[in-house]
């Protein structure tokens, strides 16, 4: 008999061009026992921040990689899995694959922080290094998937992994938001979290790192960028998928793009006055804030694992 497979990223589109609801559905009945809601809290720069820098591994990423990973259990599909990440999708791939008891590779590159590194070999994941951005690591992780009869899990562009992401959208429709700020890399949490507050009128604004806004880009018919170092490295992806990027134009009501200057200032800020730890993906939302105008405005805090010596950078760019 053969395995079952994972839905078809071709097919798991409504006519309006959202996720699946079904999908959507599915991914909050496996999450709800096993994570908790995150707090909202109020921002000192106004409006609210929904704080996934506090998850079980410090970011949203979590979400997706568990659903895909137990969606898989419930076909009877037992591979070991094989990620690519600039940390915090790897952490949530470890995170599952140990809870549900698969075997777990990571591929990171080499800028990858030492932190998340080390966070990924303490849930039990074999950690690769690889002298490649985050788009040849997928790359390789895909191939190894292949080569070695696992699976290999998408950091953004697995209809499983944002159905996931998009169990964040549920939780922010009970705080009765007319406008949610989310960072976007890839755009796998926009696209999941979009579809949810879409269906309920809600605005979605996308924010990206400045030299990493490939779906800005795409959006606008523009080529994509060469993705540049940044302070928000999560956030650091020149082209999105073919999934997330239809999802995410079908969502997303305006892009904002903020530089690394501004992302300091806003970790600044959340640490001194919220006293909320962000790393600069987790921050953009918060840096783009004053660009954004609602009645209820919430900015996703997508996460708050980062070094010690950028804490401490931010901290003194305020002294």
């Amino acid at each position: 008999m053969s395995r079952p497979l994972a839905p078809d990223p071709e097919t798991c589109r409504d006519p309006d061009g959202l996720l699946a609801a079904s999908l959507i559905e599915a991914a909050e009945r496996r999450l709800r026992p096993v994570l908790a809601p995150t707090p909202l809290v109020a921002c000192s720069r106004g409006g609210w921040l929904k704080l996934e820098s506090l998850q079980v591994t410090g970011a949203f990423k979590v979400r997706g990689a568990y659903n895909a990973l137990a969606a898989q259990i419930e076909r009877g599909d037992r591979r070991p899995v094989f990620a690519a990440s600039a940390g915090n999708h790897g952490l949530g791939v470890a995170w599952a694959a140990r809870r549900l008891g698969l075997p777990a590779t990571i591929v990171v590159p080499t800028s990858a922080s030492p932190g998340k590194i080390a966070g990924c070999r303490r849930l039990g994941a074999r950690v690769v290094t690889a002298a490649e951005p985050v788009e040849g690591c997928a790359t390789l992780a895909a191939r190894w998937a292949a080569e070695q009869g696992g699976r290999f899990v998408h950091p953004f562009d697995d209809p499983e992994v944002i159905a996931g992401q998009a169990t964040l959208g549920l939780e922010l429709v009970a705080t009765r938001p007319d406008v949610v700020v989310i960072p976007v890399g890839g755009g796998g949490l926009a696209a999941g979290v979009g579809s949810v507050l879409r269906r309920r009128g809600v605005r979605v604004v996308g924010v990206q790192a400045a030299g990493s806004d490939g779906v800005r880009r795409a959006l606008a018919g523009e080529a994509a960028p060469s993705a540049t170092m940044t302070l928000a490295d999560c956030l650091r992806v020149a082209v999105p998928g073919r999934l997330s990027l239809p999802l995410c134009a079908a969502v997303l009501d305006d892009v904002v793009v903020v530089d690394d200057d501004e992302i300091l200032r806003a970790m600044a800020s959340l640490a001194l006055e919220d006293r909320v730890v962000a790393e600069g993906a987790g921050a953009a939302a918060v840096a783009a804030l004053g660009r954004v105008s609602g009645r209820r405005v919430v900015a996703i805090v997508s996460g708050g694992n980062l070094e010690p010596a950028v804490l401490a950078r931010a901290a003194a760019s305020a002294a």
